[in-house]
């Protein structure tokens, strides 16, 4: 492919040689063209075809080669072939050039662009794929607009090459028939700039401008299309209607009141959602009981011979919910309300694009921002109904610690969970179908993750899949098959788990059903999700959702983030709408280690083809993390080669999330490591693994040569007793 790539650069490179060095321009400019139009008429009149030829092959090559001097062929086929036919040839010639450039902007910069601004050419391939041809067809009615950085800029995105063709054949139509027109006149024309008076730029100006008024009048009959057979009240009771009182709603509901909107907010369920009733809260609550039990037992290497550990579950799960109950007035409806939110408990209902029932009520609404939250998934396992079972949501009932636990699932939530029952003193099994835990972390984190809940006494059955459920004489099994080997010749087999508790860790899949969505057909995607668009409006436009339901992270701080893009859209779109921004957005898996990541991945820049280079520092040589018994795990950098921009940061350790804010705060704010290096970082603290990342960098990156000449300065000085001292100042 590179071997291609050079050639074809080669042939281009020789193409412009030959132009300029046989000055091959002096053919392409008006006093040419006048002084020749009588010998090219004569010789059209006697060989017309060979003329339309020669004509056409002449115009495609300057146009796919963008060589000055378009406008002249152009006015030169009015001047040949009048009217209809020199139009009729041009608009063909240099739609085809014009592609045959892009093609080759594509083949010869893309990659190489996209490699260095991956991030921003996807966002701009978006916005191509979606509003593509407006653009396209307002720069080309645009002749002012130097048409060949169109064709070099377009080949850069993904459109379709017959999307581009088209586009530019219709797009440059009426600027063509304008210099044609003006070609037949061509005695009167001195100067390029005349056929271009300013009455004529101010009507392309207009013209230019209609295919974005034709996009917001498609726009305007989408809508009317989407909402006919509505009726639209002709008041509202309401600015907004929020559905669910998770993160998303929240803080959606709150957005709203602080611009003084009014604003109700519904829950059918327990207010703060899952994250604070079933979620992030107990799971951490529980965590850190955990870890205190674990701490315990490996007392010894603290230098303590023994600490005593009289563990009761029970009281574990009563300090879980007390903590729920602590956090709880940060979310409660008594909260909210003081806050200027109208609350109400119940079930909400959306019975039109512009209404909302709950208990009986009929609340209208300008907007409307679902938050509804998701579900954990219960895999279709024969018989699992028939053992029981527990999900995230119904875990935190239990009263007595499992005395064998199988943990369905090999993903955050089933690490977390395994890795703590485990801790208190459960034989947990955990099942993962797939090679490995954490399969959306690079492996060298999962392995460090894996092996630290293997020394916590977690079974973890990798390559198994869960086939059915048995219980006999009382004794709960879960049967699991593996794949096998074909490689080594193994085949599959089957293995017998007992446990006295499952548990379904596999996943979540957003909540969309049961308040209305199938009366308004809201499409959904195809990993569950309402569909919405990059401002999070759905189908109808008065209509956003957020969170959750609405993806494509399921993570609170993501729907807390996105809640802001709702609220803000829902309430001054026709003002001012902004595009939800996923480019820095943290996460964390609370294993001990924990996993922290920001940014792309190993596997993503790969999948991405994005160039660039690893920077990782091993924190087993951190003073505190070995003060703290915690010297393992690392953190890993990338960023573009030679380069310190931050791409993607993983780091594996104790407090990797706490550590992970500095580098998402430079990634947000275009920070680089040389920053990092550069900013002084308490001492003894975890937090110093980001700046001796950083130091790793630089000491790759310190210029060889320069310390070459440095070492020899220095040497100079060494051999050179008397060179001059600055004097001290006398006191």
């Amino acid at each position: 492919m590179k071997s291609k790539k050079l050639l074809v650069l080669a042939v281009l490179l020789a193409a412009v040689v030959a132009y300029f060095g046989l000055e091959l321009g002096r053919y392409l400019n008006l006093d040419y063209l006048k002084q020749s139009q009588q010998s090219f008429q004569a010789y059209y009149a006697e060989h017309p075809l060979t003329a339309v030829a020669a004509y056409f092959g002449v115009y495609v090559v300057v146009t796919a080669l963008s060589f000055p001097g378009a406008t002249v062929v152009t006015l030169a086929g009015g001047a040949l072939f009048g009217v209809v036919l020199g139009t009729l040839i041009v608009s063909f010639a240099s739609a085809i050039g014009a592609t045959l450039s892009f093609l080759v902007s594509r083949y010869l910069l893309r990659d190489c662009v996209a490699s260095h601004f991956r991030g921003q050419l996807d966002t701009i391939d978006k916005g191509i794929e979606r509003d593509g041809v407006f653009y396209l067809l307002t720069l080309r009615l645009l002749p002012v607009f130097p048409f060949f950085l169109v064709n070099l800029l377009m080949g850069l995105t993904r459109m379709p090459a017959r999307t581009y063709y088209w586009a530019s054949q219709l797009g440059m139509l009426a600027g063509t028939i304008v210099y044609v027109n003006a070609g037949t006149q061509l005695g009167q024309i001195d100067r390029l700039q005349d056929v271009l008076s300013p009455g004529l730029v101010s009507s392309f100006v207009l013209l230019g401008l209609f295919p974005l008024i034709a996009r917001m009048l498609l726009n305007l009959f989408r809508q009317r299309r989407i909402y006919k057979g509505w009726k639209k009240p002709s008041f509202f009771d309401r600015n907004l209607v929020v559905i669910g009182a998770g993160s998303g709603g929240l803080v959606t509901a709150y957005i709203a009141a602080a611009v003084k909107a009014r604003v109700t907010l519904i829950e059918g369920g327990k207010m703060g959602g899952d994250c604070l009733n079933t979620g992030c809260v107990p799971s951490k609550a529980l965590i850190r009981s955990a870890r205190l039990a674990r701490d315990a037992r490996k007392a010894a290497s603290l230098g303590i011979a023994r600490a005593e550990l009289d563990l009761h579950f029970a009281d574990v799960m009563a300090r879980v919910r007390r903590v729920i109950e602590e956090i709880e007035p940060h979310d409660s409806a008594e909260r909210y309300s003081g806050l200027g939110v109208e609350v109400i408990h119940g079930r909400a209902k959306i019975t039109s694009p512009w209404s909302v029932e709950v208990n009986g009520q009929r609340i209208t609404t300008r907007s409307i921002v679902i938050a509804a939250g998701a579900r954990p998934v219960v895999p279709p396992i024969p018989g699992l109904a028939e053992v029981g079972y527990v999900t995230s949501e119904t875990l935190w009932s239990l009263t007595a610690l499992p005395k064998r636990l199988v943990v369905l699932g090999g993903g955050p939530i089933g690490s977390e969970l395994a890795q703590a029952f485990a801790s208190l003193g459960s034989q947990v099994t955990q099942v993962e179908r797939s090679s490995r835990l954490l399969n959306r972390e690079d492996p060298d984190a999962s392995d460090i993750v894996a092996r630290a809940l293997a020394s916590d006494g977690v079974r973890i059955l990798t390559n198994h899949e869960a086939v059915r459920c048995e219980q006999a004489d009382g004794i709960k099994r879960l049967i699991v098959r593996t794949a096998g080997n074909a490689t080594n010749g193994e085949s599959s087999s089957e293995l017998a788990v007992e446990f006295d508790v499952l548990l379904c860790a596999v996943g979540r899949v957003a909540r969309t059903e049961g308040y209305g969505l199938e009366t308004l057909g809201m499409p959904l995607t195809k990993q569950k999700t309402i569909d919405t668009d990059a401002y999070l409006q759905t189908l109808y436009p008065n209509i956003y959702a957020c969170g959750d339901v609405a993806g494509p992270l399921q993570l609170t701080h993501a729907a807390a983030h996105q809640a802001w893009y709702a609220a803000v859209n829902a309430l001054f779109g026709p003002f001012k709408r902004f595009k939800a921004d996923y480019s820095v957005i943290p996460r964390c898996t609370f294993t001990s280690p924990e996993v922290a990541h920001v940014g792309i991945s190993e596997q993503e820049a790969r999948d991405r083809q994005i160039d660039y280079e690893i920077t990782k520092y091993d924190i087993g040589d951190l003073d505190r993390a070995i003060a703290d018994e915690a010297a393992y795990g690392f953190v890993k950098v990338l960023t573009p080669p030679g380069k310190d921009t931050i791409l993607g940061v993983t780091i594996v350790g104790e407090h990797a999330g706490d550590m992970l804010a500095e580098y998402a705060l430079a990634m947000k704010h275009k920070l680089g490591l040389k920053k990092i290096l550069g900013t002084v970082h308490t001492y003894p603290t975890m937090a110093e693994a980001n700046k001796y990342a950083a130091g790793e960098w630089q000491r790759r990156h310190v210029p060889q040569r320069l310390l070459h000449w440095v070492e020899k300065y220095h040497g100079w000085r060494r051999r050179s007793p008397r060179m001059a001292v600055a004097k001290q100042p006398v006191s």
